[in-house]
Formats: structure tokens, sequence, C-alpha cells
């Protein structure tokens, strides 16, 4: 069944003499969903339904616009009455829907799962448009039309002109999450407008002051590449109180009733606009937040980068990263997708949750220490005295090429990579050494008195300092096994606690040293990770800010 020819274009009404008409070409495997702005006029003109070239348009329109429903299908008669805004909208998010099916399908090893309070959202939204002055830098040099009527003293004609912006007053912004569909924005403001008023024969300046209240409701379409777009479904102007200010104080009631009713008809067609700019602005400042190489010491990078569109609850803002682990001149170190799921938010700002697959990634790019080789002295550990004497008793007897008092070395190298182990309330770094113990003879020939393998279980202390993860490491137990020896020794129980000092002294401070760079974390939203408890879950580590 064919369900799209190969572009089909929606047009949908969104107010305040402004459309937005949709075209989602299926032409090709993937969808792709784009948007352009019209007039009023222009999109009343795209009121038909035609064919041409393998090209269908259907267009829809709201209550508002004003055609002749007798020239309009049935079904879209029915959709004027009441439910034209809604079912359109459903039909878009279908064709987005459709668009997924369409996509072929890849696997997204998202490492890092998010939950975003909505405090946390309007303080970030209020940072980024308010704060940092984005709505006042494109609002400034905002023009009204003039505005003309009869209302001065004695019903003299009255013309304002060159109205313009001159402040934004006292802005605030609140912010609400609407469950599966997005964020609704509320901006409020008073606006100081000026201009030169004509009343009759009578020229001066008129100052006007208004307090507007703009609503969006705004969702993130066309995810891809770790990217989506921000589309305002609904903008909402309403104003309030009108203050009118003229040097000589000459006003009439019906000349305050001209500016109001003029207001109300133009300033919602001039700042919706405004706020849609400001919106995909900021959505682009925020996404440079997400998608972010970073380096890993000298080791590789973590490329973070949102995985899927993001989602909302009543509650949060769900955003799920991937994190892809790569080696300097290497390849990218693989890691699951298993899914966990978070902790409530509770009064928290931000619920951040690193998945054991992610960390086992960067710790393999972290601990990448060469092979160490040191003489079994006091110099280069404590034991080393004690360690000697105990391979001595383990010689057997008569043993024609055992080394007597001959100095001895020791080689330590990593086996594997090393495992994280998130349990509740615990973690746990599993990592194998090989330790060799030889003696190297004059000219230059090894004989291997042990070949030993240790498995060790390290306990981790989780911190978080200057926006990393940093984990500190200390001998939990050790399992000591022996590979083989040239000698012939085969009881190595006693060894235990000797190789455990070896491996405390020697190896765990290299280990703490690489570690010491920390992993580096997304700045999500640029929510600075300030007052953080860390909780350890089974699989799933969990910071909350």
């Amino acid at each position: 069944m064919t369900l799209f020819t190969d572009t089909t274009a929606i047009n949908l009404k969104l107010g305040f003499n402004r459309a937005y008409i949709y075209e989602v070409s299926t032409a090709s495997p993937r969808c792709f969903l784009s948007r352009k702005s019209v007039s009023s006029a222009a999109f009343e003109t795209e009121m038909s339904t035609e064919k041409k070239g393998g090209r269908r348009r259907v267009s829809t329109t709201s209550s508002r616009a004003r055609a002749d429903p007798r020239a309009l299908p049935s079904w879209l008669q029915l959709m004027q009455q009441g439910r034209l805004l809604e079912m359109t909208m459903l039909k878009l998010f279908g064709i987005v829907f459709f668009c997924g099916l369409l996509s072929p399908s890849q696997e997204v090893l998202s490492g890092l799962s998010c939950a975003v309070s909505a405090g946390a959202m309007q303080n970030v939204l209020s940072d980024a448009i308010l704060q940092n002055g984005l709505l006042q830098q494109h609002l400034q040099g905002l023009v009204l039309p003039n505005i003309l009527g009869e209302g001065g003293l004695l019903n003299s004609p009255t013309s304002i002109t060159g109205l313009h912006l001159v402040k934004v007053w006292l802005p605030k912004l609140s912010v609400v999450l609407l469950p599966g569909i997005g964020v609704q924005l509320t901006i409020a403001a008073k606006l100081e407008l000026s201009g030169n008023c004509l009343v009759g024969l009578l020229s001066e300046l008129i100052d006007i002051l208004v307090d507007v209240n703009i609503t969006a409701n705004i969702k993130c379409t066309n995810f891809e590449s770790g990217t989506v777009q921000v589309v305002i479904e609904d903008c909402l102007c309403i104003l309030g109180a009108i203050k009118i200010k003229l040097l000589s104080g000459l006003l009439s009631l019906s000349v305050n009733e001209i500016v109001l009713n003029q207001l109300t008809a133009t300033l919602p067609g001039l700042l919706c606009p405004v706020v849609d700019i400001v919106v995909n602005l900021v959505n682009i400042q925020l996404l440079g937040t997400l998608n972010a190489v970073i380096p890993v010491g000298t080791a590789g990078t973590i490329h973070y980068q949102l995985a899927s569109l993001p989602f909302t609850s009543g509650l949060f803002l769900g955003l799920d990263l991937d994190g892809a682990v790569k080696q300097v001149g290497g390849s990218i170190i693989p890691h699951d997708s298993s899914p966990s799921a978070l902790p409530p938010l509770l009064d928290r700002l931000l619920v951040l949750g690193l998945r054991q697959s992610f960390l086992n990634a960067v710790l393999s790019l972290l601990i990448q220490i060469p092979p160490q080789t040191f003489p079994c002295t006091s110099e280069a550990f404590s034991g080393a005295s004690h360690l000697q004497e105990a391979i001595t008793t383990l010689i057997p007897a008569g043993c024609s090429a055992c080394p007597g008092t001959s100095p001895l070395s020791i080689k330590l190298a990593l086996s594997g990579n090393p495992l994280i182990l998130l349990e509740e309330n615990k973690a746990t770094v599993e990592l194998s050494v090989v330790i060799q113990v030889f003696v190297k003879s004059l000219d230059g020939s090894i004989l291997n008195l042990l070949l030993l393998k240790a498995d060790l279980a390290l306990n981790a202390r989780v911190s978080i300092a200057g926006g990393r993860l940093v984990l500190g490491l200390s001998l939990g137990s050790t399992s000591l096994s022996l590979e083989s020896s040239d000698v012939g020794i085969s009881n190595i129980s006693d060894l235990k606690p000797h190789c455990s000092s070896l491996l405390t002294e020697t190896l765990l401070p290299l280990l703490n040293g690489a570690l010491g760079v920390g992993i580096p974390l997304p700045n999500v939203l640029g929510i600075p990770l300030l007052k953080v408890d860390i909780r350890i879950l089974v699989g799933l580590l969990v910071i909350l800010v």
C-alpha cells in the first residue's frame, strides 16, 4: 500500500498572521521533514488539493482562515469544526513516526542517561534567553506599524508614527514540561515603546508601556546524528495593562482604545517570530553542551552526543547520550547499551547515570600501563627481602640451576582489560596481572623462577572534581595462581601476602596515577556539577546534582 507519493506537504497555520508549510520527502530511503514560513495570504491560497507529476499536496487551515468550505472535501470541513488543529498535528507526528520506520536501523551505544527537572530547565532557559540578553538583543530595533484613527480632541484625526521598542522591563520566564509533547515556555515582560503622536495639528512624543505574556509550546523533531530541530507548535501572545503618556497630557479615552486595538492586532505577529528565532538559537547553544569531543588526558577522547530525541514527562526532560570512547590514532572502544532505570529526581536538578559498560570502555582507555621491570630490592619496594626469602625456601633441594644468592628481578605486566563491577553501594575494579620472578645470567639467558597470575579485586572510591569523575583504587583481595616455574616450584600459598604487598607498593600508584586525570563528564545543558551526591546501583553509577 502506498502511503505517500514522492513528496507530501501539509500546511498548518499557527496564528498571528503566519503559517508554516511542512514538507515530508519519502523519495529516498530516509525521510526528511522541512518547514518554511509564509504569510497568511499565501497560506490561504494553499487551500487546495493537487497532484502533479508524482507530487501530492494536501493543504489544511484553521478555523481562522477565510475560505469557502464548499471548496473543501468533507473530511476537511469536519476538521475545521473544532478539531482541525489537533488532527493536523497528529497527522504531522504520524509522518515523523513513519519516517522513523523508513530509516535504516542503527545500533545506539547509549552510555549515559539524564533526567533534567523542570526547575533546572527554567534556570537554563532563563539564563540563555534573558540573563544573557538574547531576547533583548533580538527585540532591539523592533518597529511597529503606524497607528491611524479618529479619536483625538474633538474627534480630530490621530496618527502615531515611528513607534519602536525602547526597552524590555522586568522579563520573567517560566517553564512547564508537557508529557509527550515538549516544553511550554512563558515569557512575561513590560515593553516600553516610543514614537511621535500627531493629534490634529499638535505633534508630540508618546510613550507606551505595555504588559505582554508570550506562551510557546516547544517540541523537538528531526533527530539525526546527534542534532534535533525545535519547532514552536503554538505561540500565544496576550497583552495586559497599557499605559500611555503624552507630554501635554492631552489624551482621550478613544486614543487609548485605538492604541490598545492596534497593539493587540500587531504585537503578536511581531513577537512570536522573535521568540521562534531565539528558541532556535538557544537550541544550537544547548546542543553544543551535549555534543562535544573531550580529551581524556593524552590517551584519547570521549565524543558525547545526543543519542535520540529528548522526551518529557510531567516531572523531567529525559536525554540519552552516546559516549564514543576513542584511542589516540586508534579505533572506538565498543560498549553495549543495556538499559538502566534512573532513580527519581525528587528535589534534584539533574540526575546523570553512567552505565557500567561505558565506564569499562573508559577504563580500558585510561589504564594502559606498559610492563614494569625492576630489581627485587628494598629500593623498589619495602618487602623485597621477605619476598626473596620466601621464594628461596620454595626452591626444591638439589636444584643445580637455581640462582642461590643471586639477585632476583621482577616484571609486572597487565593481562587483559580492567573491568568495573557496579553493585549496590559498591564499585570494584577487577584486574589481572602477570608477575614474573626471574634471574638474568651474565650471558643474557633468563631463568624463570616463577610465573604467577594475580587476579585483583580493587575497591574503587568515586568522586567528582572539576567536572570529571575520578576513581581511586585500593587493594581489596588477591587471588594468586601459578602459571609455570623453571625450577620446579609448585606450592605458592605462602607468597600471597608478599605479592599483595608488592602490588600495593608498585602497581597501585601507577593505576591511580593513570586514573587521576579523571573521566570528563558531559556539560549537560550547562548545569554545573555542584553539591553532588554519588549513588552506586547495580550496573549504573548515578550522579545527583
